[in-house]
């Protein structure tokens, strides 16, 4: 008898092994849905909310924009781009072993989902961050150099950079805590756009009344489609339909809604009277914030994040345009850049489990020595990041300046409006 109950044990055991590799029917479905929300954010939602912010003989050239990024990004991510970022490799880029996702078939998994599902969630991370980065340069950059320069950025900045933090490069060896892109999508788009904005210049029209956003609707509805897309960003991000899922969820939930409060009522007592752009604004930063840390903190520590997101991007998109003279024309670097930045170093403090009501989901035990070992190793991915990714948009700049005759258009063009000049259409029939 007993040896009838170690025999059937052994054949148990090979099937408990095999099941661990299973397909999890549940975490598909929940992926499969995210992949549509992040999508979503870039089409239509971030080419509505950047069309709306722009005058409107842009208009049509922002619309285009998003969309060209959208099907380069998703071609180099296949060719490329997915296999430097997720293949194994070295500690700084990853390997060509998954060039054109080889190997990647119908069954094949990564952890318990396609992999083939992974990849198309990778991918649509891949599109938003340098559609991102077109808020920075807007109305005065050829379309020819947008495109190259997108393409160049997205192998050159993102895909090194995503296999440090989630490809099992030097970050993520270090312990480095981002949840779904604080230092991946943020801080590289935010520096990116400074850079650009300081190579390529301010538009002629900076600091006057001609450059104030041409249709506050558009920029409205997509801005409540990024927030609705969020979801997926960060819920998605957890790569399971599960508890961390549902908390990064209320997490981002809770930042963006005190975000958007906070920019609202600072904008009331500096200026006498809110905005409907200054809300939205503050929504974005408050979504940007928290996104790193959207995995690791409870709901109380996301109310201080989405606080401090509302007071230091909205003093820092202020003190970017008004005291440097700096034409981050839709305000990437001081919403994201910045909100990157604090998201990142208190996802360091908040995931703490040693700070009662404001404590995290654990992944910090120590309230001091933890809290200062982890901050130590935050600071540093933001500082690496930062620092690369600023030479080596420079250098792409100057790259592609010389390889398209020019990064920006002439002052007669760009009086006339990018629709007429580098698409002969108009974004509307006046």
């Amino acid at each position: 008898m007993r040896s009838l109950i170690v025999f059937t044990l052994c054949l148990l055991l090979p099937v408990s092994g095999f099941a661990a590799d299973e397909l999890n029917g549940a975490n598909t479905a929940w992926i499969l849905t995210s992949t549509a929300l992040v999508l979503f954010m870039t089409l239509p939602g971030l080419a509505l909310f950047y069309g709306g912010l722009v005058r409107d003989k842009n208009v049509l050239s922002i619309l285009i924009q998003c969309f060209a990024i959208s099907g380069i990004a998703s071609i180099l991510w296949l060719v490329v781009g997915y296999s430097l970022a997720f293949d194994a490799g070295s500690g700084f880029v990853g390997g060509f072993g998954k060039v054109l996702f080889a190997g990647m078939g119908e069954n094949t998994l990564q952890g318990d989902i396609p992999e083939s599902l992974f990849a198309l969630f990778q991918m649509t991370f891949a599109i938003i961050t340098p559609a991102l980065i077109i808020g920075g340069y807007a109305e005065r950059t050829r379309f020819a150099a947008v495109v190259l320069f997108s393409a160049l950025w997205l192998i050159v900045v993102y895909a090194p950079v995503t296999h440090w933090v989630w490809g099992g490069g030097w970050l993520q060896e270090m312990g480095l805590l981002d949840f779904a892109g604080g230092t991946v999508v943020h801080i590289t788009a935010g520096v990116a756009a400074l850079v650009a904005a300081l190579v390529i210049g301010p538009r002629n029209s900076f600091g006057k009344a001609a450059a104030t956003p041409h249709n506050m609707t558009m920029t409205i509805s997509g801005a409540g489609m990024l927030w609705v897309g969020w979801f997926g960003f960060n819920g998605g991000s957890a790569l399971a339909a599960n508890g961390d899922a549902a908390m990064a969820m209320l997490v981002t939930h809770i930042s963006a809604a005190t975000a958007a409060m906070v920019w609202m009522f600072m904008e009331w007592m500096r200026f006498g009277k809110s905005t409907a752009l200054g809300t939205v604004t503050g929504m974005v930063a408050g979504l940007g914030t928290i996104t790193p840390a959207s995995g690791f903190v409870g709901p109380a520590g996301a109310l201080v994040i989405g606080l401090l997101a509302g007071l230091v991007c909205f003093n820092a998109t202020i003190f970017i345009k008004q005291k440097l003279k700096i034409d981050d024309s839709l305000d990437v670097f001081p919403v994201h850049g910045v909100g990157g930045i604090i998201g990142t170093l208190l996802a360091g403090v908040f995931a703490s489990t040693s700070l009662g009501l404001f404590s995290g989901q654990g992944f910090l035990k120590d309230s001091i020595t933890g809290i200062g070992q982890q901050l130590t190793v935050q600071a540093i991915g933001v500082a690496a990041t930062i620092a690369y990714t600023a030479i080596a948009t420079f250098i792409l700049l100057k790259i592609v300046a010389v390889l398209t005759g020019g990064l920006r258009v002439t002052a007669d063009e760009e009086s006339q409006g990018l629709d007429i000049v580098d698409h002969e259409e108009r974004g509307y029939d006046m």
